[in-house]
């Protein structure tokens, strides 16, 4: 089973638009019982609150199931438990690699390398536009499920 904690800054817009998009993703491929898929938040703002009005009004309008959460923070022994580590943004890094130093098993990434991509996830929290955060999550994730899918076939 492959184990992905998704990280933002709240846990409350990003990291649970890609939690979503990615289990939904993982389902209509058949392969939810190969994935195991979290959020987490690098900060205590948002702990224990629900997903943001606008993740789920976009979430309902691209026909992404969602369940009720309450953010959380990342732990340090996340990193046991998970296969990868993915953040949204360069400050999310910065805080992950504090937390996850050094790194050993390289499980620390950030979501747009699997797209090729050196930039952010557009954060709607600031610009309220979740249009663009979707197209960045749901790119990252497709890119991310294409990668595990041609290193099973490898593997096979």
């Amino acid at each position: 089973m492959t184990s992905i904690l998704f990280v933002c800054h709240g846990n409350i817009c990003r990291s649970t638009m890609a939690e979503f998009v990615m289990k939904d993703l993982v389902h209509k491929q058949g392969l939810s019982a190969e994935f195991h898929i979290e959020s987490a938040a690098t900060h205590n703002d948002e702990i224990g609150n629900d997903t943001h009005y606008g993740t789920k009004r976009k979430l309902d309008e691209m026909g992404v199931p969602y369940t009720k959460r309450a953010a959380r923070r990342i732990r340090k022994q996340d990193y046991e438990t998970f296969d990868l580590i993915i953040g949204m943004d360069s400050e999310n890094m910065y805080h992950l690699v504090s937390v996850f130093s050094p790194d050993p098993q390289h499980k620390v990434h950030k979501l747009l390398e699997y797209c090729g991509i050196d930039r952010d996830v557009a954060d709607p929290w600031y610009t309220g536009d979740f249009d663009a955060t979707w197209n960045d999550v749901y790119s990252g994730c497709l890119a991310l499920l294409h990668l595990y899918i041609k290193n099973k076939e490898t593997r096979t």
